[in-house]
């Protein structure tokens, strides 16, 4: 059967996007394979290809005054510190966290009338024991880095926020500046990333525990599939 007009069009579009897809598996698994290959070859050759593996994750940028220190959801309490520490230093006054609606999990707790705080609540508290004292939380569900693009600029519009501080994970921190940076396109909101100094994720030695092969392999691939879906970010 010949496919003609929009069904042809459709046809077409979904072909390409199982191709992008094939393509971003194969160069998934050339990465994944030529790190493990860096990993068990001798020092001299490995150490720069793994350096380099490693700081491509990461970006630090200056950071000046703003208007409020985001805390990113994969942060942790690195990223809880590293706020605390930009406030004391005088960034800023206010610090965000993402709200943490409870799952069905959390739900059943409350239901059996068990201790519940949601990860929201811990943050605000911690926050709170480190001399913060404005804090606010992001009042919407982010599931992970393409919710916070979606989310940050309209809240940033919203309180009238013209320059923010986002605090992340180092492994995190380049693949979440390319997002924020094509969400924020166009709009008056300055956004600065810090990457959290006291992150497990350590770009210099990051091959010599297997939680950080682990983190440093998945976030290489993700950013990659990043660059290959808008190679201009």
């Amino acid at each position: 059967m010949t496919l003609q007009g929009p069904a042809k069009a459709g046809h077409c579009v979904r072909r390409n996007m199982w191709g992008m897809v094939g393509r971003w598996k194969r160069w998934a698994l050339i990465v994944s394979v030529a790190l493990a290959v860096a990993i068990v070859t001798v020092p001299a050759v490995r150490t720069p290809i793994l350096l380099a593996a490693g700081w491509a994750l990461v970006v630090d940028e200056p950071v000046g005054p703003a208007d409020v220190i985001v805390v990113a959801i994969d942060a942790g309490g690195a990223g809880l510190l590293e706020a605390a520490d930009l406030v004391h230093s005088g960034i800023a006054t206010r610090v965000a966290v993402f709200s943490d609606p409870p799952d069905a999990v959390d739900r059943e707790f409350i239901r059996r009338g068990a201790p519940y705080e949601d990860a929201a609540t811990g943050a605000v508290r911690q926050l709170r024991s480190l001399g913060v004292e404005t804090i606010e939380q992001i009042p919407r569900t982010v599931a992970g880095t393409e919710d916070e693009g979606w989310v940050l600029p309209d809240w940033c519009v919203q309180h009238g926020f013209r320059s923010i501080v986002v605090v992340t994970s180092a492994d995190h921190s380049r693949r979440l500046r390319r997002v924020l940076r094509r969400a924020t396109n166009g709009q008056p909101t300055r956004v600065m990333i810090r990457s959290a100094r006291r992150s497990e994720f350590n770009p210099d030695r990051w091959w010599e525990n297997r939680t950080s092969i682990r983190t440093g392999i998945v976030e290489l691939q993700k950013l990659l599939l990043d660059v290959v879906r808008h190679p201009i970010s």
